[in-house]
């Protein structure tokens, strides 16, 4: 608001600057936003307004990119480090829509349900029939999302996919294990002269599930530490006012409205992921939807990124870490055994990874819980098929730099810095300090 009103500031100071009406006017226009400033941030300065699809949060689909990203002719691309998410999917359980539809069948029992609720019911019942047997499945819009990344990796660094090699791998979960064969089976399609090394199964746990094996996270996340904020922010921002209107008379709880109220978020967030556009705005208020979203995003920061209350979410990704210098080690030394190395984990695989690594947007400590939507956003880092890239560079003087992609959207690594190419020794010593000392290498 406060732009648009210096716009017409200075759209009225120039047209007629001696005019006392306009002095007026401008005086008037700047009290009035200094009102509205005041009351909105003395309502609640943690309060957001994101899109409704950004507040899909990692649900949402792919945001894909208006065009490849293009390098400097100085700089030749002799090697990519790619880890990804998972591409759209159906809702990765049941346990959200039964729950829902437990709810709206006994309001229809009842005769309870309003016009909306009954809307809702048939919407849950959509989901259950159309997820029958493919829970958490990669879906054909998440099929389409990994052949286009593939397809602009292949437009924009050709030189690695001539006669080159791919190796690839993912975590045993069939919808990872299914993007990483869209994806190289789309390379193949580009150019068949490629040699393809596949690899799926628990041995890449270490890297892509880690979680499923570290002693120090897996008690710590027994210890339930990160609930008692979780719990605060879902008692007080869950919007209980968009179940209510569900029926005409309720003799919910409110502790079981809270629970409902996410259960309904769960299963409209996720329409898109499953290629079903609907209007989220049929179901929540623009600041209902926001705050449905923040109690999903706060439990995602708690679970798997470092955070004041433990380093061990962030932690998680050290051999990942150390796995991908390692290997952009071998491609300068010329010991590499391929030209592209493809990771396919789950957004848990990548939370963790930003986190530890620092990057913008994925590094916020903090004890005041309710004012990470404000600075650690899952939409951002983590939709469905996210990525992070780090494509090695040689330069005509025979230099490495590395550039990293966050979502196929260059991101600056270094703190005080925004420079987006920066020379190997630069980004190998400051990941290097990023791990725990028992780490480094």
């Amino acid at each position: 608001m406060a732009r648009i009103n210096e716009f017409y500031l200075l759209r009225d100071t120039d047209l007629s600057t001696t005019s006392s009406f306009a002095v007026m006017r401008t005086v008037f226009v700047l009290a009035l936003a200094a009102v509205c400033s005041f009351l909105v941030k003395g309502a609640d300065p943690t309060a957001t307004l994101y899109s409704p699809d950004d507040c899909q949060g990692s649900l949402k689909p792919y945001p894909e990119p208006e065009a490849v990203v293009e390098h400097p002719d100085t700089l030749t691309p002799v090697f990519i480090n790619h880890v990804g998410r998972h591409g759209a999917r159906f809702p990765s359980s049941s346990k959200n829509a039964e729950k829902l539809m437990e709810v709206l069948s006994k309001g229809e029992q009842e005769g309870t349900l309003t016009p909306l609720g009954s809307d809702l019911k048939k919407l849950t019942e959509f989901v259950i029939e159309r997820s029958h047997n493919r829970w958490g499945a990669l879906d054909s819009l998440g099929m389409a999302e990994q052949r286009g990344i593939a397809s602009r990796m292949f437009r924009g660094y050709p030189e690695l996919f001539r006669d080159g090699t791919v190796n690839a791998i993912s975590s045993y979960s069939p919808r990872a294990m299914m993007s990483m064969y869209e994806f190289v089976h789309q390379l193949d399609r580009l150019n068949n002269h490629n040699d393809f090394i596949t690899s799926t199964g628990r041995q890449n746990s270490i890297l892509l599930r880690p979680f499923d094996l570290d002693a120090d996270y897996k008690e710590w996340k027994e210890s339930k530490a990160w609930e008692e904020p979780y719990r605060m922010q879902m008692e007080t921002a869950s919007p209980v006012s968009a179940v209510r209107r569900l029926f005409k008379t309720s003799t919910m709880s409110n502790e079981e409205a809270v629970d409902v109220a996410m259960a309904e978020y769960f299963i409209v967030a996720g329409m898109s992921a499953m290629g079903n556009d609907i209007d989220m705005m049929k179901y929540f208020t623009a600041e209902e939807l926001n705050a449905a979203w923040s109690v999903f995003n706060l439990r995602q920061y708690l679970q798997w990124s470092a955070t004041t209350l433990s380093s061990a979410p962030a932690d998680l990704a050290s051999a990942l870490i150390v796995d991908l210098l390692t290997t952009t080690d071998a491609a300068i030394e010329g010991t590499a055994t391929a030209n592209v190395m493809l990771r396919f984990g789950h957004a848990e695989t990548l939370m963790p990874l930003l986190s530890l690594m620092r990057l913008r947007g994925a590094y916020y400590l903090t004890n005041y819980f309710d004012t990470v939507a404000l600075h650690w956003r899952d939409f951002y880092l983590v939709p469905m098929a996210s990525n992070l890239q780090m494509i090695l560079f040689r330069s005509t003087k025979g230099n490495y730099y590395v550039r990293f992609d966050l979502n196929e959207v260059p991101v600056p690594l270094l703190p005080n810095s925004d420079e987006i190419y920066l020379p190997y020794g630069e980004v190998r010593d400051y990941l290097n300090r990023c791990l725990p000392i028992h780490m480094k290498i």
